[in-house]
């Protein structure tokens, strides 16, 4: 089994890089990306433990970029090394994060809920809090009994919390992955909200600003959406990939890992008939070992 898109405590995932290399080993996962968003921080422990248990781990990353509708995620598959470009887009989008959630806090505040930005902080654990230790927080305090009450509540678009966010330019974004090593790849393309009628035409825009592989296969599309964008990475030439964008047992019921649409395994063919030969052929043979 492989898994081409999850997470760890890097950013917002529940299992510590290395836990979560362990728990994919456990779960018979021989192939995974690790794709925190808008960070690396978690690739070195995480490449360390795959190598003692001879996992094959996929360094990467998850960017946010500006995008008119939806949300557009730019995955970075396969980096060997953190390009100066790649480090300030992180920075850049790291302190825009800061900048919305201190937003978020202060909406929190009028809305009559107590919290602090230190009780923040000390809940996520990491540098790179989100909208989800938010809501850990706030279940942690009562003040919602389940994590997408929260989002639902406060922070999902059109609620009193919600901030809007300021992403990475694509073509930036996309030469920075590059020049780290990797190839880019649009995650969950449909979150970006372009109806199947103007999929193709909006995709051979991003294909033609660098985006060489879409996320054809993820929980939030059906199986049928699936094949669909299968069919279009063909015809555009690019390269499709698969992922469980795993966050943790308890994150989303709907994601485990190794896992994609359907709840359907992700098939081994998305690694050594997709992913690997770009791999190979962007490294020039080289293995995937990352380094700082």
């Amino acid at each position: 089994m492989i898994d081409l898109h999850t997470h760890s405590s890097a950013s917002d995932g529940t299992f510590t890089p290395s836990e979560l290399v362990k728990y994919a080993k456990s779960k018979k996962i021989e192939v995974m990306a690790l794709t925190d968003h808008d960070t690396v921080a978690g690739l070195a422990e995480a490449q360390d433990t795959a190598r003692e248990q001879g996992t094959v781990l996929v360094p990467g990353i998850e960017l946010s970029i500006q995008w008119p509708t939806g949300e557009f995620h730019l995955l970075g598959l396969g980096l060997k090394k953190p390009s100066r470009e790649l480090l300030d887009i992180i920075q850049f989008l790291n302190e825009e994060r800061l900048n919305r959630n201190r937003k978020m806090l202060e909406k929190l505040r009028e809305q009559g809920v107590d919290i602090t930005w230190e009780e923040v902080t000390a809940t996520a654990g990491t540098e790179t809090i989100g909208r989800p230790h938010f809501a850990k927080l706030l279940m942690e305090k009562g003040i919602v009994k389940q994590r997408q009450q929260a989002f639902d509540l406060y922070f999902a678009k059109g609620r009193p919390c919600y901030v809007e966010r300021q992403g990475a330019d694509l073509a930036e974004a996309v030469k920075a992955i590059k020049y780290s090593g990797g190839i880019p790849v649009q995650a969950h393309p449909l979150s970006i909200y372009v109806s199947w009628g103007k999929i193709e035409e909006t995709m051979t825009e991003i294909h033609a600003k660098g985006v060489e592989g879409l996320e054809a296969w993820h929980p939030g599309t059906r199986v049928s959406e699936g094949f669909r964008l299968e069919k279009v990475a063909e015809k555009l030439g690019m390269i499709a990939t698969a992922g469980s964008d795993f966050h943790g047992e308890k994150v989303r019921a709907d994601r485990k890992i190794g896992h994609t649409a359907g709840k359907s395994k992700i098939e081994d063919r998305f690694w050594y008939e997709q992913l690997k030969p770009a791999l190979e052929d962007a490294h020039g043979g080289e293995d995937l070992t990352f380094s700082f």
